[in-house]
């Protein structure tokens, strides 16, 4: 929620003022979307990983979000990976994942997925799929 709010607003606040902000409007989130991962818990170097995200609670081709897969590397931070955006098809990748990567959005299913290639000791982590916090018409161009 703290992100939600924090990229709606799109203003730099603050601290204090933002949490005042964040129990006076907790509803900058348009909907509710549950999001359900599944996949292999272990893969070997070499080989494919495949991980696929249900969405609950809102369609995956609705016009005004877009879905992404994060990972977090054995010992570092959060890495943004890539997005799909089911209604126009559009996709767009992280540069240290391009070509080795593919995300796809699953309309009858209602869910998306991520395919990363030729994996690598590199690619150890826990790997997340996300919804936008803000939406595209509330982004601009």
């Amino acid at each position: 929620l703290f992100l939600s709010c924090l990229k709606c607003l799109k203003t730099r606040m603050e601290p204090l003022l933002l949490f005042f902000v964040l129990l006076a409007a907790p509803g900058c989130v348009r909907s509710q979307a549950q999001l359900v991962q599944s996949g292999p818990g272990t893969v070997k170097p070499g080989e494919t990983l495949t991980l696929s995200c249900a969405v609950l609670g809102v369609s995956i081709t609705d016009s005004t979000y877009s879905w992404h897969w994060v990972r977090r590397p054995l010992g570092k931070g959060l890495e943004w990976m890539g997005f799909v955006y089911p209604y126009d098809g559009d996709t767009g990748y992280a540069p240290s994942v391009r070509g080795r990567v593919t995300i796809s959005g699953d309309t009858a299913r209602n869910q998306f997925s991520l395919q990363l290639r030729s994996l690598t000791a590199a690619d150890t982590g826990t790997y997340y799929c996300a919804r936008d916090t803000v939406t595209r018409s509330a982004a601009g161009p």
